[in-house]
């Protein structure tokens, strides 16, 4: 039974990781810090609202706060379990006639991310304990009405029921970690989570693997030839953030490219049929008027993109039609072109720039002719530099968008280093919130 089901399952639903993120306690600290204005600007809200008027209260007289500080907000890392948060905030407090107060709200929240039934990350809080300690005070008061007084001004409940929305990357940010992006307006990509994350010293580590969709339909992708798992940077590092991709999330990109016809290009020659007839005379008999020569390529088979040290290259295979091209295409020679091009790989705010630095081989060969032998000499002669030349600027065309990185909504990318190794690609960077607008 076991057999005929593994059967039955699409190859493309097996699910193992092609790329990940480990954010190490570096980049919890910056999440923190830009944190503590967002938190410090709920609790106001929270804090400084009007409260309700209370019915059993005739005296107009009762504790109002009036300034809500956060003085310490830090997010720590809890190996295997997942993360501790601590804030303290200072609370000012009037009350009637002229008397003021000073009291410190601590919170101690035990906080880890999970996956929900839909596949989507949550952040959830496991432990919340907060306590309420007076720090000075200008005049002695009844502890028990003025207490009772602060209760009400102060939910404790309320704060740790929503303790994870003083966090400035709550569920909405998380889910747009899954969001679709779009590679050329007919393929997108979008990053899924595999598990929740793990926790460790060196920081959470997050496996993702890659879907593409070609005109709105998920494609299968070819199978990984071994399993990847994400390189754990030293505990040391001062980047936010170390991304990591394997070289088969590469091909599946390229697969996915192909997949859409990305790659299928018309090549215009400098060549008319009368100059071919100089070098391949049974052209004459073909055509009797002067037409000019054009190549259809398409890919032949899927790329493939090899990780070496240092080094990333794409293996693109082609074939191309070469023809008369006006005013019906009329084909004459089928050429087989086999390219392996050197790619550069950059960031830019969340985006891989990927381009092709340059062509590092290419090979023709004939697979077809209408005009009969032609030897791979004169094949390249005739063709090879126009084929170099247009391939390399087609390819940079289809990539020049770039490729979304996995990444929070209000987050980008800077101090970037891209280093390429035998088999993935890693990516410190740190984090940066943008700047809100309007």
């Amino acid at each position: 039974l076991s057999i005929l089901l593994s059967l039955l399952i699409p190859a493309h639903t097996i699910r193992s990781p092609n790329c990940g993120g480990i954010l190490t306690p570096s980049g919890l600290k910056y999440l923190a810090e830009v944190s503590k204005p967002h938190a410090e600007s709920v609790l106001r809200q929270d804090f400084l609202a009007p409260p309700a008027p209370d019915p059993s209260i005739t005296s107009p007289s009762r504790n109002q706060i009036n300034t809500v500080k956060v003085d310490e907000f830090s997010l720590t890392l809890i190996p295997d379990t997942g993360l501790r948060l601590s804030i303290d905030v200072d609370l000012g407090i009037t009350a009637a006639p002229s008397t003021t107060k000073e009291l410190q709200l601590s919170i101690l929240a035990d906080l880890h991310v999970e996956m929900n039934p839909e596949g989507n990350l949550e952040l959830v809080t496991s432990a919340c304990k907060p306590t309420l300690e007076e720090l000075q005070s200008t005049e002695e008061m009844d502890s028990t009405s003025s207490g009772s007084d602060v209760d009400k001004q102060v939910n404790v409940e309320k704060i740790c029921l929503e303790v994870s929305k003083l966090l400035l990357f709550p569920n909405e940010r998380l889910m747009s970690l899954a969001a679709p992006f779009p590679i050329t307006p007919s393929c997108q990509v979008r990053y899924l989570p595999l598990a929740a994350p793990m926790y460790s010293e060196q920081g959470i580590i997050i496996s993702l693997q890659t879907t593409f969709q070609v005109a709105g339909t998920a494609i299968p992708l070819p199978v990984s030839p071994v399993p990847f798992s994400i390189p754990v940077p030293d505990s040391s590092s001062p980047s936010h953030l170390t991304l990591a991709f394997s070289e088969h999330f590469y091909t599946s990109l390229f697969f996915a490219l192909e997949k859409s016809g990305a790659f299928n290009m018309t090549i215009l020659s400098p060549l008319t049929t009368a100059t071919m007839a100089e070098k391949i005379t049974q052209m004459g008999s073909l055509f009797q008027e002067d037409l000019p020569v054009e190549l259809q390529a398409t890919t032949r088979s899927s790329p493939h993109v090899v990780l070496e040290e240092g080094k990333a290259i794409l293996k693109l295979f082609l074939t191309a039609q070469i023809g008369a091209g006006s005013p019906v295409f009329q084909r004459f020679l089928s050429v087989n072109v086999d390219v392996s091009a050197r790619l550069q790989l950059s960031v830019a705010d969340t985006r891989m720039i990927i381009s092709v630095a340059a062509i590092e081989d290419i090979e023709l060969s004939l697979a077809a002719s209408d005009v009969g032998p032609v030897l791979a000499a004169l094949l390249e002669e005739l063709f090879l530099s126009i084929i170099r030349e247009e391939v390399l600027a087609q390819i940079n065309v289809v990539l020049r968008e770039g490729v979304f990185l996995p990444h929070i909504a209000s987050f980008t990318y800077t101090n970037v280093n891209v280093t390429i190794h035998k088999d993935y690609v890693l990516i410190p960077c740190n984090l940066q919130l943008e700047a809100r607008t309007g």
